[in-house]
């Protein structure tokens, strides 16, 4: 039997980085729409979700739960409550360093809520159109 440690951890281990579900439906969107973008590009801080380039912006989908936003929609988790805290800390700090240097370098960046998944991606495609 294993134990509560190696349970999580093999849990963790199984939680994907990119091309999540969330992912998946902004970039169909975004695709049926008729919009063109590259991925997970490496040359650009934080290797952002979504580049579209001809419109010089970033789109980060993000789970609510890794990037603890304050929708409520999750639970942190009540072992090693510590670790948990310190983790969700970092990856907000991460995620506001990126943002602040993609905008240095001239890039609109938004983010979409995994919670707002809907709403959010409609409202980004109707501001792109819009010019």
């Amino acid at each position: 039997m294993k134990s509560l440690k190696e349970s999580t951890s093999f849990r963790m281990s199984r939680i994907r980085g990119t091309n999540t579900k969330p992912e998946k439906y902004v970039k169909s969107i975004l695709h049926r729409k008729g919009f063109r973008f590259s991925l997970n590009k490496r040359d650009l801080p934080g290797k952002p979700d979504i580049v579209l380039k001809k419109y010089k912006t970033i789109i980060n989908v993000n789970g609510c739960f890794w990037h603890h936003h304050n929708c409520g929609g999750y639970n942190i988790p009540k072992n090693n409550r510590k670790f948990w805290l310190k983790k969700f800390k970092k990856n907000k700090e991460r995620d506001k360093i990126n943002t602040r240097k993609l905008r240095k370098l001239g890039w609109k960046v938004y983010i979409i809520w995994e919670c707002k998944l809907e709403k959010h991606t409609n409202n980004f495609i109707k501001l792109l159109k819009n010019g």
